[in-house]
C-alpha cells in the first residue's frame, strides 16, 4: 500500500508518497504564481492549482511506477482562508482571493458592525486575509458574480471537488473562514447571515482524518488507477497537516515554522481564545482537538526579499557572513532594526496597512547588516506572537523549528534566544504538511491510529536559548518604538 500527500501552497503544489513504514518513495512538485493587480490585491486561478496538482502526481507516477499501482488513500493540505467561488455548475467565477491580500479591511469592520459578538462567535477577530470578508468585499463590488454564486470552497477543498466530484471541507481549514462554530465544529449560521450566506453555500464538513470521498473513476482511470478504491481524507489547512507531519498533535505540542510566512504554533485539547490580541484559535485536523497559532505574515519571504534587492544570489553564504559579523558585541550593537510588514502584519497588531522599514541605517552598513536586521525584525515579529500564546494560557517551553528558514543554524540560534524557547531541529529533511496530508490519509484508510502514524522526527539538535540579553532587549524595545512611529505616520490628524 501508498498513501499520496498533496499540499496545495501558495507559490508550489507538492506531492508526496510514502509506504506503510512511511519512507518516502517520491515526490514531485510544481510551481505556482502569484497575482498582484492592484496594491494589497493577491489572487491565483484555480485551475493553475489543478495544473500543478496534475503535474506533481505525473512526477510521482514517473518516479515509483509499482508503488503507485497500490496507492488506497489520498491526503490533502493548502493554503488557508482563500475564496474560491463557484456557481452552479461549479464553474469558477473569479480568480481566488488569497490568504495574503488586504482589500477588505473597511469589510472587516462591517463584519463586526453585523454581528456585536462576532470575535465571541468566531473566536477570532476579522480580519483582512480571513475568507468571510471577502466575500462581503465582492458582494460590494462584484456584485454580478456574488448574484451568481453557489459554492464558497478553499483551496485545498477546490482540488478534493477536481478529484472525487464532492464540495466537502474539514474543521482546521473551515476554522479560517470566520463561519465556523469551532467549539461545536459546525457552520454557524449567524455568522454565514451576516454575509448573506447561508450552508447551502458551504461544503460539507469531515474532521480531518475522516474519507471525505473517492478518486473518481473517470481520474483513477487516466492516472492508471483504474478499478482501485482510492479515498481522499478530509485532510487540513497548512498549519494543521504541517504538525500532524511533525507529531505535533498532543496538548502542549507545538511547532515554529519559518516559511513564507512566520507561524508559532501549539496544540491544544480544548479551545483557547484570545481574539483581542489577534490569536488564531482553530480545530486541529484531528478529532477532539484544537490549536492557537500566531502569524506574522513574512519571515522567510522577508529573507529571500532582501536578498533579491541587495543582489545576493548565494543566501547561504550570506548568511554565513552574517553569523561572522555578528560575533562582534559592537557590531550587532549598531545593526539597523527592521520591521519585517512586508504584506502586513497579523498577530499581535491586526495591521494590513503596516509597512516594512529599515530604522537607524548608516553610510557603512553593507549587505550584512541589513540582512542580519530582516533576520532579527522576523525574531522579534514572532517574539511577538509567542507572547500572546502564553498569555492564553499555553505553556509552550519548547517546538520544532521547521520550514526553509530553519536550515540556517545562525537564524536558529538568534530565535531561540529571541524567544527564550528552546528550539528542536528535526533530522533530515522535514517535509511538513504534505507528510501530514500522506498521515491523514493513512488515518482516515484505518492503517493505523493516531499515536502509531503521528509520531515526531528524530532530534538533531536542541538549540537551547543563551541567557537574557540586556542589549538586544534594548533593541527589541526601540523596534516596537519604531512600529508606534510607523503606524503613527498613518494616522491622518485630528
Amino acid at each position: 500500500m501508498s498513501w499520496l500527500g498533496i499540499d496545495a501552497g501558495t507559490s508550489s503544489v507538492k506531492a508526496l508518497l510514502i509506504d506503510d513504514a512511511q519512507a518516502v518513495l517520491a515526490e514531485g512538485s510544481a510551481s505556482l504564481e502569484v497575482q498582484r493587480p492592484q496594491p494589497l490585491w493577491s489572487e491565483q486561478d484555480p485551475a493553475a492549482w489543478w495544473r500543478a496538482t496534475e503535474n506533481a502526481v505525473a512526477q510521482v507516477r514517473a518516479a515509483a511506477p509499482e508503488a503507485w499501482a497500490g496507492l488506497d488513500g489520498i491526503g490533502l493540505s493548502g493554503q488557508m482562508h482563500g475564496a474560491v467561488l463557484l456557481d452552479a455548475e461549479d464553474a469558477v467565477l473569479r480568480p481566488a482571493i488569497l490568504w495574503n491580500d488586504g482589500r477588505a479591511a473597511a469589510e472587516c469592520v462591517e463584519l463586526e458592525r453585523r454581528v456585536p459578538d462576532f470575535r465571541t462567535r468566531a473566536c477570532n477577530r476579522a480580519m483582512p486575509g480571513f475568507t468571510a470578508p471577502k466575500l462581503l468585499w465582492v458582494q460590494r463590488h462584484e456584485p454580478e458574480v456574488f448574484a451568481k454564486l453557489r459554492t464558497v470552497l478553499l483551496p485545498k477543498d477546490y482540488l478534493r471537488l477536481c478529484l472525487t466530484g464532492d464540495r466537502v471541507g474539514e474543521m482546521s481549514d473551515a476554522s479560517g473562514t470566520l463561519w465556523l462554530d469551532i467549539a461545536a465544529r459546525d457552520w454557524d449560521d449567524t455568522l454565514l447571515a451576516a454575509c448573506d450566506l447561508g450552508r447551502g453555500h458551504m461544503p460539507r464538513l469531515v474532521e480531518g482524518s475522516a474519507v471525505s470521498g473517492v478518486l473518481r473513476p473517470e481520474l483513477a482511470a487516466a492516472w492508471g488507477l483504474a478499478g482501485r478504491r482510492v479515498v481522499v481524507a478530509g485532510g487540513g489547512g497548512d498549519n494543521a497537516a504541517s504538525a500532524v507531519g511533525i507529531g505535533a498533535v498532543a496538548a502542549g505540542a507545538g511547532f515554529l515554522s519559518l516559511g513564507t510566512s512566520g507561524v508559532v504554533f501549539a496544540a491544544t485539547d480544548r479551545l483557547v481564545a484570545r481574539p483581542e490580541r489577534t490569536l488564531h484559535a482553530f480545530c486541529h485536523a484531528l478529532p477532539g482537538q484544537w490549536h492557537v497559532m500566531a502569524v506574522a505574515l513574512s519571515a522567510s519571504s522577508a529573507l529571500s526579499w532582501v536578498a533579491g534587492v541587495l543582489g545576493q544570489t548565494d543566501i547561504d553564504g550570506l548568511l554565513e557572513r552574517v553569523a561572522a559579523c555578528a560575533a562582534s558585541v559592537e557590531w550587532r550593537r549598531d545593526a539597523p532594526l527592521f520591521l519585517p510588514y512586508l504584506t502586513g502584519e497579523r498577530t499581535p497588531h491586526n495591521d494590513p496597512d503596516a509597512t516594512a522599514l529599515f530604522g537607524g541605517l548608516r553610510p557603512d552598513h553593507a549587505a550584512e547588516a541589513l540582512t542580519y536586521a530582516v533576520l532579527e525584525g522576523v525574531a522579534f515579529a514572532l517574539a511577538d506572537g509567542l507572547e500572546v500564546v502564553r498569555e492564553a494560557g499555553v505553556d509552550l517551553r519548547e517546538c520544532a523549528l521547521v520550514g526553509g528558514g530553519s536550515r540556517s543554524r545562525f537564524w536558529a540560534g538568534m530565535l531561540a534566544d529571541v524567544l527564550g524557547l528552546v528550539l528542536l531541529r528535526p533530522r533530515g529533511s522535514v517535509l511538513g504538511a504534505s507528510l501530514g496530508a500522506a498521515r491523514l490519509a493513512m488515518l482516515a484508510a484505518g492503517a493505523g491510529t493516531v499515536t502509531e502514524v503521528c509520531t515526531p522526527p528524530p532530534v538533531e539538535e536542541r538549540v537551547v536559548p543563551a541567557p537574557p540579553d540586556a542589549a538586544r532587549a534594548a533593541r527589541r524595545t526601540r523596534y516596537h518604538t519604531l512600529y508606534r512611529i510607523e503606524a503613527g505616520s498613518r494616522t491622518p490628524a485630528a
